[in-house]
């Protein structure tokens, strides 16, 4: 019995010599990070989460760089966009968010978005606070080097459109397209539904 009281001993105080040893070495500063909702879109910090603002969200996951499938996109969305009442493109929020913070300055986001349609938010977050954001929706993306390009790298990802509620609650999202009117459909359906 006076043995295992040893035992037991001798492992509490390893336990705790380690603990001290292992806290000791943590030189790591802890900085408090920015909510993945905050983002640049050249002219200043948005919430895209701001429940004050009552307006359904679409959102478009690419990078400015990207040779097909962004722009075919957000021309869909821009095509979807002139072709639905006035009143119900005052009820939208459309989004283009870069999966290229590297590359993509918020400036650059919002004139690519602005390319499109007037009404798309282009906007630049920080590497933390894209891969919250690509998570949370389940957004697929890699970086992909290329070699001997100009380009150096391609940013592979997902394509969908995302309707989210004020409050970042995902209501539908919709897979890549090449018909507008399936977008049409989607915002006047959802516009169309009470809100809870």
């Amino acid at each position: 019995m006076k043995f295992q009281w040893i035992v037991l001993a001798l492992a509490l105080t390893a336990g705790a010599v380690t603990r001290i040893i292992v806290d000791s070495n943590d030189n790591s500063v802890v900085t408090p990070t920015v909510a993945a909702s905050l983002l640049e879109n050249g002219l200043q910090t948005v919430d895209i989460y701001n429940t004050d603002d009552s307006r359904l969200r679409v959102i478009y996951f690419g990078y400015t760089h990207c040779p097909d499938v962004c722009p075919t996109s957000l021309a869909v969305l821009s095509a979807a966009l002139k072709a639905i009442e006035h009143e119900q493109l005052t009820k939208l929020w459309p989004i283009f968010i870069t999966l290229d913070p590297d590359r993509d300055t918020p400036e650059k986001s919002a004139q690519y978005a602005h390319y499109f349609h007037k009404n798309i938010d282009g906007m630049t977050g920080t590497t933390e606070q894209t891969k919250t954001l690509a998570k949370q929706y389940g957004v697929l993306y890699q970086r992909t080097e290329l070699e001997n390009s100009a380009l150096e790298y391609a940013v592979d990802h997902s394509s969908y459109f995302y309707f989210l509620k004020p409050d970042g609650t995902l209501v539908e999202k919709v897979q890549h397209t090449l018909n507008p009117a399936i977008l049409v459909e989607t915002i006047e359906r959802i516009l169309d539904e009470p809100t809870s």
